[in-house]
């Protein structure tokens, strides 16, 4: 692409399967077909890998979908952080350990095989939640990030089977303010170890840290976060405003080799996942093994061990417009945002759908879309010209309840466990 205002960037990585666009980007020359000349840099954690954008030392990154989005609003780190590309859909899941499973297994009905009736309800965990109480023992779980997707589906699942995940305040920040389950942070990649050690009871994570607590024989994943949301927008690119203003053209060249990439690992029923895996089990990138990587990249996802399930929509890239960045995604983070705390007061309906097109920019995308129409590389009918940035409702949820972006104020009272209108938490209490 000619007029390109930098061609040398380094953008950061957490090892996850989830990261997968940037690794085929590099991997099959499609940023090189940009003119672009990349360095790919595995991150320590969610934060340092924040902080590395902001200060620019990293031109972009693999982030939580939600970071962009608190960095923006001031919740943590404060900085205008936008997204012109969703990298994924799906791909984590909640693994529990072995005693917890044990406890857990008689609360679930069983099929005709023996096996455990899928989708598990949180509802069959608070009875284990309950008998760690009593004996005065904190039922302790771990999630990556507090404003991860991991976090708001791991709270999600619990407030759905009666289990209260707990409340942020600004003067409280643990996120475990009259709490049933007290979660708190664990780095991705040392969730097994933690669940091994008893430091927690069970976890919420991305690929391939579930299906290695399988492996190792530790723990028993319980439900992926395809059963509890279906498709829900998993990681985002993200940049910061002042690089997609400073540098429009590279901008829009980034986001087309990241749709390529997409493209390139969902084409042909997934004929290119075996690849992808060889790819992503090298120690430069997840560097996991790749049996284990495969178990979920491959479409199939294995639960106790020998109890391998199909889903094939488990990991998905491009298809069901998984790369566009829709403003009812984003609407969603801040709804949770706000239901359990972070966000300390209530905010109208305006203010979440203008939040949501600061930080999402299908515009770019757009851009970027159209121009690989142009050039031959893409089909026009993949793209979703005609949408107004919202999904229509959805109750493809666990719990059945249903969800439009354009109304996240009703969303959120239609939800038995968390915040409400004009309610905040002070000194530990929930006040009107």
């Amino acid at each position: 692409m000619e007029g390109l205002e930098k061609t040398e960037l380094t953008f950061g990585f957490i090892k996850l399967t989830d990261m997968a666009p940037l690794a085929i980007a590099y991997e099959k020359g499609f940023f090189e077909d940009e003119g672009l000349y990349v360095t790919l840099e595995p991150q320590a954690n969610w934060k340092v890998l924040l902080d590395r954008v902001i200060d620019g030392e990293l031109a972009g990154a693999h982030m939580l979908a939600g970071q962009p989005l608190a960095a923006t609003i001031g919740y943590g780190t404060e900085a205008h952080i936008v997204t012109p590309f969703s990298m994924d859909l799906n791909g984590n899941g909640i693994t529990v350990s072995n005693e917890v499973w044990e406890k857990m297994r008689s609360n679930i009905p069983s099929m005709e095989d023996g096996r455990p009736v899928h989708p598990i309800s949180a509802s069959a965990l608070k009875p284990v939640v309950e008998e760690y109480a009593a004996d005065g023992k904190p039922f302790n779980m771990g999630m990556v990030f507090p404003v991860s997707t991991h976090n708001y589906e791991l709270r999600y699942w619990l407030a759905s089977g009666g289990i209260h995940p707990g409340y942020y305040s600004p003067d409280d920040v643990s996120g475990q303010i009259q709490a049933d389950a007290l979660l708190s942070v664990t780095p991705p990649p040392q969730m097994p170890a933690t669940l091994e050690a008893g430091t927690i009871y069970g976890y919420c994570v991305g690929e391939p840290w579930n299906q290695q607590a399988v492996i190792k024989g530790i723990g028993v994943p319980v439900i992926t976060d395809y059963e509890i949301w279906k498709d829900n927008p998993e990681k985002v690119f993200g940049i910061t405003a002042e690089f997609a203003e400073e540098n429009p053209v590279t901008t829009k060249a980034v986001t087309r080799a990241l749709i390529r990439a997409a493209m390139w690992l969902d084409e042909n029923d997934n004929a290119n996942r075996a690849e992808a895996v060889e790819i992503l089990a090298r120690s430069e990138y997840v560097g996991a093994d790749a049996d284990v990587i495969a178990n979920s990249m491959t479409g199939t996802f294995e639960y106790e061990r020998g109890d391998k399930r199909d889903v094939p929509d488990f990991n998905v890239f491009f298809r069901y417009n998984a790369t566009y960045p829709y403003y009812s995604d984003a609407v969603w983070y801040l709804s949770q945002m706000r239901r359990w705390g972070q966000i300390a007061d209530s905010k109208d309906d305006a203010w979440y759908d203008a939040t949501a097109r600061e930080v999402y920019r299908p515009d770019i995308y757009l851009e970027a879309a159209q121009s690989l129409v142009d050039d031959g590389l893409v089909d026009a009918a993949d793209f979703p010209w005609e949408t107004d940035g919202y999904k229509p409702a959805t109750a493809d949820f666990i719990d059945g309840v249903s969800y439009d972006g354009r109304q996240p104020n009703a969303y959120l009272e239609s939800l038995k466990i968390g915040l409400k209108s004009r309610q905040t938490v002070s000194a530990g209490e929930v006040v009107e």
